[in-house]
């Protein structure tokens, strides 16, 4: 055997040796990202199950659709105020609770939970802005409650600006709590990666990552078993089918609400978060929406997008103030 073939036979016991140590090193990954990803999915499987058991129940199943919307109904006060969340707000009426507990001494508060959130069922209808505004006008006439105030946090504006042409006749106000503007230009019709979220919901990697995230609730006025609940009900309904729905409508539905006003004799309070430098023009965009307004009125707040995890005192105190003014 000349050196020459020798040489190549070395070679090629090397590459072999190489090639073979990766296999190996390839298959070791392999097999530990699929028993991380079992792991992962196995743990969230058997969480859901038992956080299931743990969820406790608050407010009250009204019928729609032959599905169950809940509702959480405090305060006995002569007039009525009706709280709508911000998109993918797990359970409204605990994110609600430090606010209703500042309003419902002087007003009945009536906290709606839409399909996919909170304690309500999911539902295959369509998120459509006509969909969603019908069926929260359903649970309050089975609740006989014909006139009221309408809040309503960040996406609650959109849908809050369709309700409030549709029922006029009920609607005696509208508050917006860092409530969405049909125009703004942070809404594109950029395509949500609705696949990619519910695999992450579906193989518990979306568990993991709020596992690891910062605590959203740090340092805020909810008691220890609130804030519990808060995060049970948030790893069952966050990225669920019926949200994500609506994630899928988010553009059609800001699209639909730029040809629409708030009516110009109807009162308007605008709460808005004063530091906001994710949304250009975001306080001009608000002060737009009551230009016309005979009663309308924005007050600037520091605080994040959820003005009402910290600045629920003020907010209801001008509530008061708003609508003592207006009268």
């Amino acid at each position: 055997m000349s050196d020459q073939t020798k040489k190549k036979t070395r070679n090629g016991l090397k590459i072999r040796k190489v090639r073979n140590i990766l296999l190996k090193i390839i298959a070791v990954i392999a097999i530990a990202i699929v028993l991380f990803l079992s792991i992962v999915y196995i743990t969230n499987v058997t969480s859901r199950n038992s956080e299931a058991k743990k969820i406790e129940s608050y407010g009250q199943h009204v019928s729609v659709d032959g599905k169950n919307m809940n509702v959480l109904i405090q305060g006995e006060g002569k007039e009525t105020i009706v709280l709508l969340p911000g998109y993918g707000t797990a359970a409204p009426a605990l994110d609600f609770k430090l606010l209703i507990d500042q309003l419902s001494p002087f007003y009945k508060v009536v906290a709606v939970e839409p399909f996919g959130y909170g304690l309500s069922d999911e539902t295959e209808k369509e998120r459509t802005t006509e969909n969603i505004v019908s069926e929260i006008h359903e649970v309050l006439q089975q609740l006989d409650i014909n006139r009221y105030m309408l809040m309503g946090h960040s996406i609650a504006g959109i849908y809050g600006i369709d309700y409030v042409n549709k029922y006029p006749d009920e609607v005696t106000a509208f508050v917006g709590i860092d409530s969405s503007v049909s125009t703004q230009p942070s809404i594109t019709d950029a395509k949500f990666p609705l696949k990619t979220f519910a695999l992450l919901r579906n193989t518990g990697l979306l568990r993991l990552m709020m596992k690891v995230s910062a605590d959203p609730y740090e340092g805020l006025a909810f008691d220890e078993q609130t804030v519990k609940q808060m995060k049970m009900i948030s790893n069952k309904n966050m990225y669920n089918p019926t949200s994500l729905n609506e994630m899928d409508h988010i553009y059609s539905n800001f699209k639909g609400a730029q040809g629409l006003s708030f009516p110009k004799d109807l009162p308007l309070l605008l709460f808005v978060q004063a530091n906001n430098e994710d949304v250009q023009g975001w306080i001009p965009l608000h002060e737009g929406q009551i230009e016309n307004s005979v009663h309308g009125e924005v007050i600037l707040m520091d605080g994040s997008h959820y003005l009402h995890h910290t600045q629920f005192k003020k907010i209801a105190e001008d509530v008061r103030s708003f609508m003592n003014g207006v009268k």
